[in-house]
């Protein structure tokens, strides 16, 4: 009984399980992780100015209504398109949502690169004014920057009534820019079709009055969407904030690459624009 007792505990007695390495899962790890190395090492290329730029000079930024991250990112992006548009003019837009300016600082982004136009937003539908465009509009020609008036279109009010609007308030002279057209919304209460019908009254009420054609302001995939068949004549001002977008495109006359700009004399964030082509060629652009 003594000998039969050990042999059935010999017998349920386990031995450590030894577990053996998957080299599929470690080629995997390694794998991803090759990856993952080669997608920041480009990111770095890529924007390697703007990181210089930022660890040499931003440590101490003001981080405004970003996080300290977003802004390091932002700042990055912001010098990277810069430099390498240091041969373009460069212009911000604003509205009555940065409030009163202090134009006597708006020379500048970061001592590094002039500023030299601004879009300025006059009208919203049908009978919106601005509450600072008066205002923004003498400031920014006693600061002679180039000047640019926009209007913001509402889709579903009449296209005539807001063409109207605009030039009752915009008085556009001799080296002004040619009137733009801010659309950005999707109409509630009618058809695409419809939409471009009154787009089209606006922009022939409007170039007819002021004896130029008109600006179109729109989202790249807004303008792709639906509006680049009809409306491919018109002088382009395209947005897009891609983060790894850093050169416009041949036809887009300007381009607003971002929206988290900071300016001296402007509180928050402002929007950054490059001119396909230098000052002069700016200049020549403008009402004669």
């Amino acid at each position: 009984m003594g000998s039969k007792g050990l042999m059935t505990s010999k017998k349920y007695i386990k031995k450590p399980t030894v577990r053996k390495s998957n080299p599929k899962s470690k080629w995997i790890f390694y794998l991803i992780s090759f990856v993952l190395f080669l997608f920041i090492a480009f990111g770095v290329y890529k924007f390697r100015d703007g990181f210089l730029y930022y660890l040499g000079f931003k440590t101490d930024k003001n981080v405004a209504t970003l996080s300290k991250e977003d802004r390091k990112l932002a700042d990055i992006r912001i010098y990277e398109v810069l430099h390498k548009h240091d041969d373009k003019a460069i212009g911000f837009d604003v509205s009555e949502y940065q409030s009163k300016i202090d134009w006597e600082q708006t020379y500048h982004i970061d001592e590094a690169f002039e500023l030299s136009f601004v879009f300025i937003r006059a009208t919203a539908g049908k009978n919106k004014k601005d509450k600072q465009f008066n205002r923004n509009w003498e400031a920014a020609k006693e600061r002679q920057l180039i000047r640019g008036a926009y209007h913001y279109y509402r889709p579903n009010e009449n296209s005539i009534a807001q063409a109207e609007n605009f030039i009752k308030i915009v008085k556009l002279e001799k080296g002004d820019l040619p009137p733009v057209l801010d659309i950005e919304k999707l109409p509630k209460s009618q058809s695409i079709d419809s939409l471009k019908v009154g787009l089209r009254r606006w922009l022939k009420k409007v170039e007819k009055h002021y004896k130029v054609k008109p600006i179109i302001y729109s989202g790249e995939s807004y303008y792709t969407d639906f509006l680049k068949k009809e409306f491919k004549e018109y002088p382009l001002w395209i947005a897009n904030y891609n983060f790894w977008r850093n050169h416009l495109e041949n036809d887009w006359l300007f381009w607003q690459f971002t929206e988290k700009a900071q300016i001296e004399g402007i509180e928050g964030m402002v929007d950054l624009n490059v001119f396909n082509g230098d000052k002069n060629k700016l200049l020549l652009k403008c009402i004669r």
